[in-house]
């Protein structure tokens, strides 16, 4: 008869470790619903905020659009990159399929000096920075100030 509570025990046990399991997965991700690799995702467009700027101005805000070509809503982190340096970040945010337009705050010290500044867009995946593909490169350019505007784009 103990062996029945035995076998009993040992199965009420391996049942709980096998429902836990994916959360504890999940979690050294960082999140439960993380984006993974084979999420195709594509940059469509990246602007500033405000667009024209002086020189030396802060930059408050980018506004990227992003095109997720996943199944499903993912959650992660998004940077804008200049070289080596973060000038925009947004934490946790949940990427939808299809275009996402979204704003990102600028990093606080971030102020346009000297001849061209280009950027680019990575996010996390699977608990990595990847940088984002484009079709083009993004840069502001000065000419009496700076600005990332297109002959595209709609004014705002």
């Amino acid at each position: 008869m103990d062996w029945v509570k035995a076998a009993l025990l040992t199965g009420l046990v391996n049942l709980l470790l096998m429902n836990m399991a994916p959360s504890a997965w999940a979690a050294d991700s960082g999140r439960a619903n993380s984006c993974r690799r084979g999420d195709r995702v594509q940059i469509q467009d990246l602007d500033m905020s405000p667009d024209p700027a002086i020189e030396g101005q802060r930059i408050r805000e980018w506004k990227v659009r992003i095109r997720s070509e996943g199944r499903r809503d993912c959650e992660t982190d998004i940077f804008i990159r200049e070289g080596n340096d973060n000038v925009g970040r947004l934490r946790n945010y949940k990427l939808r399929p299809g275009v996402n337009e979204i704003t990102i705050p600028a990093s606080e010290g971030f102020r346009m000096r000297g001849r061209e500044h280009c950027f680019s867009v990575q996010i996390d995946i699977d608990g990595s920075r990847q940088r984002v593909d484009a079709e083009r490169r993004f840069c502001a350019t000065q000419k009496s100030m700076w600005s990332m505007r297109e002959p595209e784009d709609r004014r705002r």
